[in-house]
């Protein structure tokens, strides 16, 4: 078996190999460090890394499986990659700033702590921007990520150094947070799967717990992994107010999509879609239907101001930390900082208010009918590929002739917004500079169900990353 075949398996497919001795945990997590190293200088999707404590962990996996241990973990031996924004206890967390860069945790989040009881082997921490607020993945303290399909070229953020690793086969799984849109943005840049769970499903902790755009989730090449991963993560957790609801156990046996009716919006009446995204949207839509799915495209005309509330939002809650760290440390952040801090004071706190108002007008008028009528809704999760990977967040891009930053390419924020609607972003094809392009399969309140099962029909009918010829080449 290649390197290759190893380091883009499945981690449902290792786990079978486990079992059945046919592959050990030490060779799986060699092949993935040994990719890891080969692409640090390219890509560059790691932060801290921890190789020999991973072959060590890799070592004790292999003897569980020898001896038919009969309670062995779900994700035993299985290489995950933790974004440098979750804690891990004894082991730094930075968010990407040189201010974190002594700043050993005391404590574990409670999703990484369940993927590592459920015997997952970390082995590196993903890169981000700094404070996890830019959708290019770029700082001072860990360089420019860039996005496995074409040097150059952003592989999204926040979660951007997940998502490359997960494309170029440096970790079998990994972690992604997400509170504009920084688990799907990225997935769909580099065509891998991005789940962002309802809020409270996987619990937070800290502020994270009560700010309701905010989320942690699973990235994977798979949507089976992806279920896997979820149902390890979900459930309630003391430290989280807001995790006690009940847990789902995401199940993959029904994948038919007849019955299942979809709507779907190019441009939420408000995005310039280039034709490249349109063509594979295009395309994805006419899979589903194919699939059994009545997939019809409806009329959005309310979503451009909501979609700025939503986005303000944000801001005026980041805004006070922003302007304290730039007052202190203006001399150590990176270079866009005081970009982002000058988006942030833009925005009135007024705004947070007319956000919730605009919200829940929106949904009696327009969501709450919808989701009445179909079992789920889609979207392109981006309208444009090509970023470039060292963008700042007022630099634009040209799409059909017109100017746009990269937040005003990214459509996510509004299921930030209407946080329990669980949302998964799936490569929908390439662009023609060979880029990914993705959707985003929306469902009803607390319906994580749904949306794995139109997700995996949708993967049955198109896979992606499942041999060499959908796979990137690192181009320079």
């Amino acid at each position: 078996m290649s390197i290759d075949d190893l380091c883009y398996m499945s981690a449902h497919e290792a786990l079978k190999r486990f079992r059945n001795l046919s592959l050990s945990p030490v060779e799986l997590v060699d092949a993935i460090l040994k990719k890891a190293n080969s692409v640090a200088d390219t890509v560059n999707p790691f932060a801290d890394c921890y190789f020999e404590e991973a072959r060590e962990n890799a070592k004790k996996s292999e003897t569980l499986y020898a001896q038919r241990i009969a309670d062995i973990g779900p994700l035993e031996g299985i290489p995950l990659a933790v974004k440098d924004l979750c804690e891990i206890a004894g082991k730094r967390t930075t968010a990407g700033s040189l201010i974190n860069a002594q700043n050993i945790c005391e404590q574990t989040s409670p999703h990484v702590q369940r993927l590592i009881d459920a015997g997952a082997n970390v082995f590196a921490r993903t890169t981000i921007p700094e404070f996890a607020w830019l959708f290019t993945t770029q700082s001072r303290m860990w360089g420019v990520t860039h996005n496995p399909w074409k040097i150059g070229v952003s592989p999204g953020g926040s979660s951007g150094g997940s998502a490359a690793a997960l494309s170029i086969g440096a970790t079998t799984i990994a972690t992604g947070s997400d509170s504009t849109g920084s688990i799907r943005q990225p997935a769909s840049q580099c065509g891998v799967v991005g789940y962002q769970p309802p809020h409270g499903r996987i619990p937070n902790i800290g502020t994270s717990s009560f700010n309701a755009y905010a989320k942690s989730g699973p990235m994977t090449r798979t949507v089976e992994d992806c279920a896997l991963m979820s149902n390890v993560m979900s459930g309630r957790d003391h430290r989280d107010h807001n995790s006690f609801i009940s847990p789902v156990q995401i199940e993959l046996s029904d994948q038919n999509l007849e019955g299942i009716k979809i709507a779907f919006s190019m441009d939420l009446g408000c995005y310039e879609i280039s034709a490249d995204v349109q063509r594979e949207s295009n395309e994805a839509l006419r899979v589903l239907r194919h699939a059994g799915a009545k997939v019809d495209e409806v009329s959005v005309t309310w979503a451009s101001e909501l979609i700025d509330l939503a986005l303000g939002n944000q801001e005026v809650l980041f805004a006070a930390v922003l302007n304290e760290t730039v007052k202190k440390h203006s001399d150590i952040v990176s270079d866009y900082v005081p970009q982002l801090l000058e988006t942030a004071n833009s925005y009135s706190s007024e705004v947070y208010h007319q956000s919730i108002l605009a919200a829940g007008q929106a949904w009696s008028d327009h969501l709450g009918p919808l989701f009445q009528k179909y079992d789920a809704f889609i979207t392109p999760t981006t309208a444009h590929t090509d970023i470039p990977a060292t963008g700042w967040q007022k630099d634009t891009v040209d799409i059909n002739g017109k100017e746009y930053t990269d937040t005003e390419t990214t459509m996510t924020v509004l299921w930030n917004m209407y946080n329990k609607c669980p949302v998964m972003a799936i490569p929908s094809g390439r662009a023609s500079s060979g880029v990914p392009t993705g959707i985003q399969v929306i469902g009803r309140p607390y319906d994580d169900q749904t949306v794995f099962r139109i997700a995996k029909a949708f993967e049955n009918e198109k896979p992606w990353l499942d041999c060499a010829e959908r796979r990137p080449v690192l181009a320079l």
